[in-house]
């Protein structure tokens, strides 16, 4: 999956809760598939949708003929679930898991485990790798995790999962590239050496802008993008155009510098981000003189 010359072009989508929204996705996946000729697409899990995961991912390979990955998340579970979802994977064909450890369950006393070792994506990496034949990938913090105590702390959990068999790493989304580009060189310098996949999400809608108008699902905006989003509040149209041109921008330039691909996160939509793509493939930064 990480072989390609070209770089590597990913969409990640959620399971939707209904059986007409699975559908509706389905029409979605067809159009970038036909459009874009994506590397792959990846399906989200919740602690309480692995099931729904694993029926999604297994559609995908089987109707429509793509690559799918599976993300999957060990809070909250003990090691039996784990090995019961991950057998089934495995025998539907299933290559490529996504180790994650998902939204942990806060108790009086901090985090609730099982008492089973299954506290952190690092630790379900190490599963999968020591039992099964998976692609095994991995999250990363190009814009710090909200709990960590410094970026060392988030690079230090990195180079863990690599350590016990990670052979990817995907960043969270950020708006930030300098950000992606540190965390890289530092990341090489701490002898990370598995390929690490920066994570876009375009803005298309102020609605999903956290209060302050400088976040994104807690992510921080640059100032100018901000000021600019905010003056077309009016506007949805232009909103879309803003954030695409701007995510764009942002791919072209990870692309020129080096990142080994995009992960496009589409909140199960496609218009922008095919829009995007056929840009980047039109454009070729990757081909410009370094």
């Amino acid at each position: 999956m990480l072989a390609e010359r070209r770089p590597i072009f990913s969409f990640e989508f959620f399971p939707p809760d209904d059986d007409e929204g699975t559908e509706r996705l389905f029409r979605v996946i067809e159009r970038l598939r036909a459009d874009c000729h994506p590397d792959f697409v990846s399906v989200t899990c919740r602690n309480n949708s692995r099931m729904r995961t694993l029926d999604l991912v297994v559609r995908i390979r089987t109707e429509l003929g793509l690559e799918p990955m599976a993300h999957f998340t060990c809070a909250g579970a003990t090691r039996a679930d784990m090995h019961a979802v991950l057998d089934t994977l495995r025998d539907a064909g299933i290559d490529n898991v996504l180790a994650l450890r998902g939204d942990a369950v806060q108790g009086a006393d901090g985090l609730v485990t099982t008492g089973e070792g299954l506290n952190h994506g690092s630790d379900l990496v190490e599963l999968i790798a020591n039992g099964y034949d998976f692609c095994v990938g991995g999250a990363a913090y190009a814009d710090p995790h909200s709990e960590a105590t410094s970026p060392e702390d988030d690079l230090r959990y990195a180079r863990l999962k690599v350590d016990n068999g990670a052979c990817f790493l995907i960043t969270n989304m950020f708006f930030n590239n300098a950000q992606y580009f540190d965390f890289v060189a530092r990341a090489r310098q701490a002898g990370i050496t598995v390929p690490i996949i920066p994570g876009i999400m375009p803005i298309t809608s102020l609605n999903r802008m956290d209060a302050d108008s400088s976040t994104f699902f807690g992510v921080g905006i640059p100032p100018s993008l901000r000021d600019a989003l905010v003056r077309r509040a009016d506007d949805a149209e232009a909103v879309v155009q803003l954030g695409s041109a701007f995510a764009s921008l942002q791919c072209a330039e990870l692309l020129a510098g080096g990142a080994p691909g995009i992960h496009f996160y589409t909140l199960n939509r496609s218009p922008a981000t095919r829009t995007i793509l056929a840009a980047l493939l039109a454009s070729k930064p990757w081909e410009r003189p370094g």
